[in-house]
C-alpha cells in the first residue's frame, strides 16, 4: 500500500513592520504637520512657564513646593486628625483630603443603597409609589446641586438649639449645632487597638478564602460565609481583650455631649449629595433592571419564585453589567462635585487648599497639588469599578 502525501501550499502573509514601521504606525500620518503643532504647543508651554516664573521672582516667592514645611496660621474647624494653628501646610491640606475621602465613600454607599431602593420602588406596580419616586427623581435631578446644598444647610441652621431638640427614639438629636447619635467604639486589651484589629481582620480573611475554596468544592456558601466571617472577627476581637463601648448623646448644660456628632456642614454637604446621586442612580438602576427581557420573569415565576426573590436572584445579577458602567461615572462625579463643600464652609480639600494658596501665594503649585490629588483619587475609584465591572461582564459573559 503506497503513503500518499497530500502537500498544501503556503501562503506568504504580510510582512512584519520593522522598528521604523512601528514607529510610523504609531505616529501616524502627516508626521511633519503632528511635529510642527507639537512643537507650536510646546512653545507656547515654555513662554508661559518662564512668564509664572519670572512673575513669582518679582513678587518675592520662590516656586516649589518647600511651603508645605512651614506652619500654617489658621484653624480647621473639622478634622479627622488633630490639627491645630502652627501645624505644617501638608498637615493641613492631610485634613482636608481625609474630609473629602470621608464625605465621598460615606456618599457613594449610602447614594447606592438609596439609589437601589429607589430605583426598583419605581418599577412597583403601585401607581402612588412610582408616581412619588418619579416626582423624586425628577425634582432632584434638574435643579442645580449647589442650589440643594443651599437648602440643605439653610435646614440645618433653622433646626432647634441643642436645649429646645427633641430626640428622635430618645438617642438622636437634630440640633443646629449638628446631629447627634449614638456611636460604638472599641477599646483595645492587653495587645492594645490596632493589635486587636489587625488580629480579627487576618481572622476573617482567612476564613473568607477558607470558604472560597470550599465553594469551589462544593459550589455552595452565599451568606453564610459572610456572616461566619463577621463572627469570626468578633470572636477574634473578644479573645484580644478589646470591648465595645457604645455612647449615648445627653443634654448637658446647653449642648449635648457623648456620641456622634455630625457638623451642620458636614450633613448637609453628605445629605445633598446622597439625595442628588441617589436619583441618578436610581434611574441607571430602572433602567438596568428594565434592560432584562421578559422571559426571564416569566421563567423565575414559573420557577415559583417571588418577586423580591426575582429581582435578587435572577434580574440584578444579569442586570449589573448595564448598571456597573454608568454607576461608576456617578461615583467619580459624586467625588468631583464634593468641591462645592467650599460654598457651605465645610473644610474638605478644595476649601484648604484654597486657603493655602491665599496665605502663602503659591497659586501654581496648590493648584498642582489638587489636580494631582483629584486625580489619584478618581483613577483609583475607577480601577477597581472597572475591576468589578470585568467581573461581572466575564460571570455574565457566554463561554
Amino acid at each position: 500500500m503506497s503513503d500518499r502525501r497530500v502537500f498544501r501550499a503556503v501562503v506568504p502573509g504580510p510582512p512584519r513592520p520593522g522598528a521604523f514601521g512601528k514607529v510610523r504606525a504609531w505616529w501616524g500620518g502627516w508626521p511633519v504637520g503632528q511635529f510642527a503643532f507639537l512643537a507650536v504647543v510646546a512653545l507656547f508651554a515654555a513662554l508661559f512657564v518662564h512668564n509664572v516664573l519670572e512673575t513669582m521672582a518679582r513678587i518675592g516667592i520662590l516656586p516649589g513646593f518647600g511651603f508645605l514645611s512651614n506652619s500654617a496660621n489658621f484653624e480647621i474647624g473639622e478634622s479627622p486628625i488633630a490639627f491645630r494653628a502652627g501645624d505644617t501646610y501638608l498637615r493641613a491640606i492631610l485634613a482636608g483630603l481625609l474630609n473629602t475621602l470621608k464625605v465621598s465613600l460615606l456618599g457613594c454607599l449610602l447614594a447606592t443603597i438609596l439609589g437601589v431602593a429607589v430605583g426598583i420602588a419605581g418599577l412597583s406596580r403601585n401607581l402612588l409609589l412610582s408616581g412619588l419616586v418619579r416626582w423624586y427623581i425628577e425634582i432632584t435631578r434638574n435643579t442645580p446641586l449647589l442650589l440643594q446644598l443651599f437648602f440643605w444647610m439653610g435646614l440645618a441652621k433653622a433646626l432647634p438649639a441643642p436645649r429646645q431638640a427633641a430626640a428622635l427614639f430618645g438617642t438622636v438629636f437634630l440640633t443646629n449645632r449638628g446631629i447627634y447619635m449614638p456611636s460604638l467604639s472599641l477599646e483595645g486589651g492587653v495587645f492594645g487597638l490596632p493589635a486587636a484589629l489587625a488580629l480579627a481582620g487576618t481572622g476573617a480573611i482567612a476564613l473568607l478564602l477558607a470558604l472560597r475554596a470550599a465553594r469551589r468544592l462544593t459550589g455552595r456558601t452565599g451568606l453564610a460565609a459572610v456572616i461566619l466571617a463577621v463572627a469570626a472577627a468578633f470572636s477574634l476581637l473578644l479573645l484580644s481583650g478589646a470591648r465595645p463601648v457604645a455612647e449615648i448623646p445627653a443634654l448637658s448644660g446647653f449642648n449635648i455631649r457623648g456620641g456622634l456628632n455630625l457638623s451642620p456642614e458636614f450633613a448637609a454637604l453628605l445629605t445633598g449629595l446622597v439625595v442628588r446621586f441617589s436619583a441618578l442612580i436610581a434611574e441607571i438602576v430602572r433602567a438596568g433592571i428594565q434592560s432584562v427581557g421578559t422571559g426571564q420573569w416569566e421563567a423565575a415565576r414559573a420557577l415559583g419564585l417571588h418577586d423580591g426573590q426575582i429581582i435578587r436572584l435572577v434580574v440584578l445579577p444579569q442586570a449589573l453589567r448595564v448598571i456597573t458602567p454608568l454607576t461608576t461615572s456617578s461615583y467619580l462625579d459624586l467625588t468631583k462635585d464634593s468641591s462645592l463643600a467650599v460654598a457651605i464652609g465645610f473644610p474638605d480639600l478644595v476649601s484648604i487648599v484654597n486657603t493655602t494658596a491665599n496665605t502663602t501665594g503659591q497659586s501654581m503649585e496648590a493648584l498642582i497639588i489638587l489636580i494631582g490629588t483629584f486625580l489619584a483619587i478618581n483613577l483609583s475609584l475607577s480601577a477597581l469599578m472597572n475591576a468589578y465591572n470585568n467581573r461581572v461582564a466575564l460571570r455574565g459573559g457566554t463561554r
